[in-house]
């Protein structure tokens, strides 16, 4: 497959000079002519330095990606957490005006914080991120996004198998086995999110969207995934291991976390059934960068006989972890 490269020029007007321009125009400021492209698979963003020293962050997201309702939604927690003093990085401007606009591209603008990944928490820092993402929830919990992708089976994890079989990228020898068991997961994990409580959570959150900070706390970083979801999916993700090898650790993290809000223990059942969402989520991303022409930024066998092989083997043995842990 060649993918789609019509869609690749979404971005092919932006300049550094235009982005510096818009830069000035929104913060009302001069620029120097310093504009670095920084790392993002979907969208592009830039650091653009300030005639007086600072340092702004523009992000331009990728058209039909995200509606604009749902960039508000993602600045609209962000600027609530940021209210709370909870430490995120919140978008520079007025409520209701932190989302701009420059001919068919929604961008942002934000103050660039630097701090290091820590991979390898303490006793104390792990009930550290538990506090940070009790507080996190509690925010998340008080109100409901415009149009944000819900975390269920039967939501997300069906349009994504809809997606990735519609695409055309499933080499046709293996189409029906890997839709047999995607789907079978899919039946046999649907009822366990029934009654769950759903609130607007991260998303995304692992190690490399947690900055530490000399002499302050965690950060939390990248809400381009947040949704709407169980407050499990923003632990499991930050566990080094599976729940059986990593108990110390979560029950370092959820003493901090029941200090500002509870967590209902029955929870814990759907972390493997959220792992198997996230394999089947991964793929889908895959498809759609694979579509706009993004084959660099996939695995070097992404597509091949090979590949499709090695994910039924891991959806067969991720059914049996799911199956093991519900006791089934």
């Amino acid at each position: 497959m060649t993918g789609n490269r019509d869609l690749e020029p979404d971005f092919h007007h932006l300049t550094y000079d235009i982005v510096i321009r818009q830069v000035e125009k929104a913060l009302d400021v001069r620029c120097a002519n310093l504009c670095r492209p920084m790392n993002s698979y979907i969208n592009r963003v830039y650091e653009v330095l300030t005639d007086t020293g600072e340092s702004i962050i523009a992000k331009f997201y990728r058209p039909g990606r995200w509606s604009r309702d749902a960039l508000q939604d993602e600045h609209d927690l962000l600027l609530e957490l940021h209210d709370q003093e909870i430490p995120v990085i919140a978008p520079l401007g007025e409520p209701g005006r932190t989302l701009r606009s420059y001919r068919d591209l929604n961008f942002s603008l934000f103050p660039k914080k630097g701090g290091r990944i820590c991979d390898e928490p303490t006793v104390d820092q792990w009930r550290e991120l538990g506090r940070l993402l009790g507080r996190v929830h509690l925010v998340g919990a008080a109100a409901s996004p415009r149009d944000r992708i819900v975390l269920t089976p039967d939501e997300a994890m069906a349009h994504q198998i809809d997606y990735i079989l519609d695409s055309n990228m499933v080499a046709l020898e293996y189409r029906s086995e890997l839709e047999d068991v995607m789907r079978g997961i899919l039946d046999l994990i649907a009822p366990w999110f029934d009654d769950i409580s759903l609130l607007r959570i991260h998303g995304d959150l692992h190690h490399q969207n947690l900055i530490h900070r000399p002499g302050e706390s965690f950060f939390l970083i990248d809400f381009d995934d947040m949704a709407v979801g169980p407050s499990v999916q923003d632990i499991w993700m930050l566990l080094p291991g599976r729940i059986t090898d990593a108990r110390t650790e979560l029950d370092h993290f959820l003493e901090g976390y029941e200090t500002f809000r509870d967590f209902e223990d029955h929870e814990l059942n759907l972390v493997e059934p959220l792992r198997a969402m996230r394999f089947v989520h991964f793929i889908a991303w895959c498809a759609r960068q694979a579509a706009d022409g993004g084959f660099s930024r996939l695995a070097p066998n992404w597509g091949s006989p090979a590949y499709w092989q090695q994910e039924i083997r891991e959806f067969r043995k991720q059914r049996d972890e799911i199956c093991d842990g519900l006791g089934l």
